[in-house]
């Protein structure tokens, strides 16, 4: 698709023209709303990201469920409609009215190959904010605030948990130090373990009862989170996958258009009233100690460069997905997620394994539109 097809497309959608089985940018609610295009605004980028999925050994009733980009948007994410095809099954989508979390998902009757593609459009561009002026953002309703303060299965706030931010952020007066105390401790005392499955499960209370603070980022970003909570700071996971190569010269922070199967990646937000939502993403640092130039001391002035600059900012080479815990998927049968970022699918045998390609064939490809 090039850019002329798509700001037709998109067009079209804002018409109330839409093609069959596009859905323009929703909000929490479930109603249907057409975004217009950013494409001439300054600093966004156009992209395509399509997914496709193929249970390779359905068994009875199958069915399966994909995130799609952001549900509301933000100053550094426009989703700009979202189109699937399942042939032989029924689809709709769903949005989770908790946090806003979008899925488009297909049930498929016994006999029928469970095949569907789903292909979303998006806008990104870069996001930083200046600590060093007053932040003049829109205040937040009480309600968000008081959801991304509370516990879910996953991060607890009290206990060991509490026990442990309090000596992190001891010292420190405003939210805004308390939240970086966390991030450098983070970075300081965590480690990424290449051995860890996708992008880890997140489970912050096995992770400070048992004193392992290694993993991936849906371990590491889920632990700022859930110590920020705990001092009573919103904060939020950021689930998503990343779509193009960094600007920023960080091979281990980006990812090559074509495909993109293996490259989700969560990041995390915390809340002042002064400047909004905040990007943060301590996983990444360690990241880049790991994995880049074959690995680097964390006194490499790259990896100084990082630590800097993950705490307030975002590259958006990334689609944000959701902010979404403790799910339960429509129809399903075989209980709440932790978290939505993958592919899900259940067939007779039960839900299977969004990691396992035997069992659950997929493949995600990204573009961007020039």
């Amino acid at each position: 698709m090039d850019r002329r097809d798509f700001l037709r497309l998109t067009g079209a959608a804002a018409a109330g023209a839409a093609l069959p089985g596009t859905i323009p940018s929703a909000h929490a609610e479930g109603t249907a709303t057409p975004a217009a295009s950013p494409a001439a605004a300054s600093g966004w980028k156009l992209y395509e990201v399509t997914t496709r999925v193929e249970l390779a050994k359905p068994a009875g009733v199958s069915r399966v469920w994909l995130p799609t980009p952001l549900t509301q948007d933000t100053s550094f994410h426009r989703s700009l409609g979202n189109a699937w095809r399942a042939d032989g099954g029924t689809t709709a989508q769903w949005i989770d009215p908790v946090h806003g979390a979008g899925v488009v998902w297909a049930e498929f009757p016994a006999g029928v190959r469970p095949v569907i593609e789903l292909t979303s459009r998006f806008a990104t561009r870069d996001v930083a904010v200046d600590f060093s002026k007053p932040g003049t953002a829109p205040a937040e309703s009480a309600a968000t605030l008081t959801r991304y303060t509370a516990p879910t299965d996953l991060l607890p706030t009290d206990g060991s948990v509490k026990a442990m931010s309090s000596t992190i952020v001891k010292g420190a007066k405003s939210d805004l130090e308390k939240a970086r105390a966390i991030y450098e401790w983070i970075v300081e005392n965590t480690y990424r373990d290449p051995k860890t499955r996708g992008c880890g499960v997140g489970d912050v209370k096995f992770m400070v009862d048992h004193r392992v603070f290694w993993g991936k980022c849906a371990d590491l970003n889920a632990l700022f989170v859930a110590l920020a909570r705990a001092e009573g700071i919103p904060a939020r996971d950021v689930y998503g996958i990343r779509v193009a190569p960094s600007a920023l010269g960080y091979a281990s922070l980006g990812k090559g258009g074509g495909n993109i199967t293996k490259a989700q990646h969560c990041r995390a937000e915390f809340y002042l009233p002064t400047h909004g939502w905040v990007p943060v993403d301590p996983a990444d640092v360690r990241k880049v100690i790991l994995e880049e130039g074959g690995g680097k001391e964390p006194s490499d002035p790259m990896v100084v460069a990082a630590r800097k600059r993950l705490f307030g900012s975002w590259e958006m080479n990334w689609v944000a997905l959701n902010y979404g815990h403790d799910l339960t998927l429509p129809r399903s049968s075989r209980g709440k997620l932790g978290f939505l970022m993958y592919p899900q699918a259940e067939s007779g045998d039960g839900r299977l394994d969004c990691l396992d390609p035997e069992s659950f064939q997929y493949t995600i490809t990204s573009k961007e539109l020039a």
